[in-house]
């Protein structure tokens, strides 16, 4: 066992100085190999490599994967009408260089969000303060969005850092405003309501005249169609008439007499003061029509 014990020390130590001869890269990080303190090469790569064993070469990983920094607190950011909101927001970044990335703030990852965030302040107040409360909150959200995407992503890109996405998430107005910008709304809204109520009104008004003068256009055919027809019935009307009467005009008489005897008594209770000799009862005791003599 004694004799075996120099080599089996021997192997650990070989096995030792080959592990630390070898390094894995994974897919999600990058890996920057030092020579005697000195990055002699960056590799992005996954796979197994070799090198020396330190303290001639040793090996910094660093991930390479998109991460997301967001806001802690609101920010609080002013417009151009000196009036404050409250601003979250999140921002989308990796490491893009990771020999630049390295020199300007080692392989700690809090330092390069502290500066981003610092970098994402600045962009906010140059790209809010030219704006309006309205410009911010709607008409121009997305411009101030990729304003300050393009701003942040400028000064990032010397430090190794590649600032994919920026997005405003929560806009907030403050606690001195909230009321102003309220009143602000409801007297718009009122505005729009009081508009709308008065095109309304006029359209109600332009429909009911052109329906009023339609019906007036239609009541006035029908009555001059119908003025046309009866005049044209009475005048057939009249033309049977003389044409009966001349056939016939004792029959006439005696009918137009009935006729006028039933339009006379159809009402009930009616009352007549005539002399019995008149000539409306003529037909009322003799069918021929003839009067009797006046008694002496």
């Amino acid at each position: 066992m004694q004799r075996f014990f120099p080599a089996l020390v021997g192997l650990v130590i070989v096995l030792a100085v080959l592990s630390s001869c070898m390094f894995i890269v994974r897919e999600r990080d990058s890996a920057l190999l030092f020579a005697l303190g000195e990055v002699r090469e960056t590799i992005s790569s996954p796979g197994l490599y070799f090198k020396y064993p330190p303290p001639f070469e040793n090996v910094v990983y660093l991930d390479r994967r998109l991460q997301t920094i967001e806001s802690r607190d609101p920010e609080r950011i002013q417009t151009a009408e000196k009036k404050n909101l409250l601003i979250d927001y999140y921002v989308k970044w990796r490491i893009n260089d990771p020999r630049l990335y390295y020199v300007t703030f080692g392989s700690n990852s809090n330092a390069a969000i502290e500066r981003l965030q610092a970098q994402i302040r600045d962009a906010l107040n140059a790209a809010v303060n030219v704006r309006t409360v309205r410009q911010v909150v709607s008409s121009e959200r997305d411009t101030l969005t990729d304003e300050i995407l393009s701003a942040v992503s400028k000064r990032a890109a010397p430090l190794g850092v590649d600032v994919v996405d920026v997005r405003l998430r929560r806009i907030d107005f403050t606690t001195e405003i909230s009321e102003s910008v309220y009143r602000r709304m409801e007297a718009e809204r009122k505005q729009e309501a009081n508009r709308l109520r008065a095109s309304g009104a006029a359209d109600s008004e332009r429909i009911r005249a052109e329906a009023d003068r339609k019906q007036q256009e239609i009541l006035a055919r029908a009555y001059a169609e119908s003025q046309a027809r009866r005049g044209a019935g009475d005048g057939q009307a009249a033309a049977i008439y003389a044409e009966s009467y001349g056939k016939s005009p004792e029959f006439y008489s005696f009918y137009k007499s009935l006729d006028a005897y039933r339009s006379a008594f159809s009402v009930h209770d009616s009352t007549l003061v005539l002399s019995p000799d008149s000539d409306f009862f003529r037909f009322w005791n003799n069918a021929a029509g003839n009067q009797p003599a006046p008694a002496r």
